[in-house]
């Protein structure tokens, strides 16, 4: 931990801009209600979110349904996803600000053991926010919360899961109208079944994220080192519904530069890049290795905002480097962190940001108001055959027929993907999804001696109400 908060010290004094606070979230139909009738109300932040999503599932990994694409086994899994938050927030004086959060988390027709989508009510966010007006731009920001930066792709709280990522942290921001710097340090929040959720006191996560709207004209330009750093001592937790980590001590440094509205008239654009070093253990009992990785993330488009249908067209490429020999000493799998992994590689969530090619040709069009529909294709093939085939959760595919495949070829496959989404009100949004995942010469070979591989349908349908 102190390697971190060292890193993360040298990084605040060298950088000069920062990353600004996101527009102020609608007040919700409660607060409006009571606001409405009373000025008392005025101070408090009542609301919450109920939200229901069925899924049907064909050739995916839901235990005991075997894995991914298998043509062996029970090839279907339909489930039904229910998730409730209620939040409470109180702000006595501007400068003085208190939320607590609870959420509940279930699914119905699931048939793992563990289910990893059900957590009885639990405390999602529970933080006090210090400062933070204009007269004093510094604050800390204390407790359980969530944390998102950028496109998510590395820090984000996974909100697609019906369980979502939380963080008890400490954050200072010091922020003014054209930059700001947060800096953190964290442990992330495990969910455990049947339990209290707790963070892992052997898992810590520190660091600066900054970022600047005027440093170049019409761009939004971010820069970050985090460290990830995780002991030799396994943790405690029982039955934890996500992956425990390896010993590691990872430091990430990178950055981000995004158009505006204004830089160019339909044409937008956004790149990222960031670079790895340190020392990482494939397992507690295992040597350490070096870590030298690096990803990028390309992506721009054109919009069309006076024709029908107002549509987009977009091309984005993907790219996370994997490890070509697993005894050198050396680590060149990108650690893909805490990201929100839904939807920028594709919405099945087969892939991560991990030793991958990922190609994605995207339209977006808006047929009536409030009603817009996504297609996307994405190609997707391994950065080293020598490398495993990761999943959305970060863990490798070790079992089934999977593993390190040198000879099974690189393209893993290619994804189609369809949503549909409409907000019948400002409180009210439906969607509906469809993908197909058309598996690939490396998924074939891979699952050939153990009866061979099938493509992947999914079907969702999803209504959200917040209030």
């Amino acid at each position: 931990m102190p390697k971190a908060i060292c890193a993360a010290a040298i990084f605040v004094s060298a950088c000069t801009f920062a990353q600004t606070n996101n527009a102020p979230a609608n007040p919700g139909l409660l607060n409006e209600f009571l606001r409405t009738n009373s000025a008392a109300f005025n101070k408090w932040d009542l609301g919450g979110q109920l939200r229901a999503r069925a899924e049907r599932r064909e050739y995916f990994a839901a235990a005991p349904h075997g894995v991914d694409f298998s043509a062996t086994g029970d090839p279907n899994n339909s489930i039904l996803l229910l998730r409730e938050r209620i939040h409470v927030g109180y702000t006595p004086v501007p400068w003085i600000s208190a939320f607590v959060e609870g959420r509940d988390s279930s699914s119905q027709m699931d048939d793992r053991d563990p289910n990893t989508e059900s957590d009885s009510m639990d405390l999602q966010q529970g933080y006090l926010r210090l400062g933070g007006t204009k007269e004093l731009p510094l604050s800390l920001k204390i407790g359980r919360q969530e944390m998102s930066y950028g496109e998510q792709l590395l820090i984000g709280p996974g909100d697609w899961g019906n369980i979502p990522r939380s963080f008890d942290a400490a954050k200072l921001r010091y922020e003014q109208p054209a930059f700001s710097i947060d800096a953190f340090v964290a442990r992330r929040v495990i969910p455990r079944a049947n339990a209290f959720n707790q963070n892992n006191e052997h898992e810590n996560f520190s660091g600066v994220y900054a970022a600047a709207q005027n440093l170049l004209p019409h761009h939004n330009v971010q820069a970050y080192l985090l460290a990830r750093n995780v002991d030799s001592t396994p943790s405690h937790i029982t039955v934890p519904l996500v992956p425990i980590p390896t010993p590691r001590d990872i430091y990430t440094a990178g950055g981000r530069i995004e158009s505006s509205p204004q830089w160019s008239h339909g044409w937008d654009y956004n790149v990222e890049g960031a670079y790895q070093f340190g020392r990482f253990r494939p397992s507690f009992t295992a040597a350490s290795q070096t870590q030298n990785a690096f990803a990028t993330h390309l992506e721009g488009g054109y919009s069309w905002k006076d024709v029908v249908l107002s549509p987009r067209v977009g091309i984005e490429y993907n790219f996370a480097s994997g490890d070509n020999n697993p005894t050198d000493g050396a680590h060149r799998t990108f650690d893909n962190l805490y990201p929100s992994n839904h939807r920028p590689f594709g919405m099945m969530d087969f892939v991560s940001w991990q030793n991958i090619h990922d190609v994605c040709l995207t339209t977006l069009i808006h047929p009536i108001a409030n009603l817009s529909i996504t297609n996307e294709v994405h190609g997707f093939w391994l950065a080293d055959s020598h490398d495993f085939f990761y999943q959305s959760t970060g863990a490798a595919r070790t079992s089934g027929g999977y593993g390190i495949k040198s000879g099974a070829g690189q393209f893993v496959g290619s994804e189609y993907d369809f949503l549909a989404s409409y907000n019948a009100l400002r409180c009210l949004n439906f969607q509906l999804g469809y993908g197909h995942f058309f598996v690939g010469e490396y998924v074939r070979n891979s699952l050939a001696p153990t009866g061979g591989a099938k493509d992947a349908d999914w079907f969702y349908a999803q209504v959200t109400f917040n209030f």
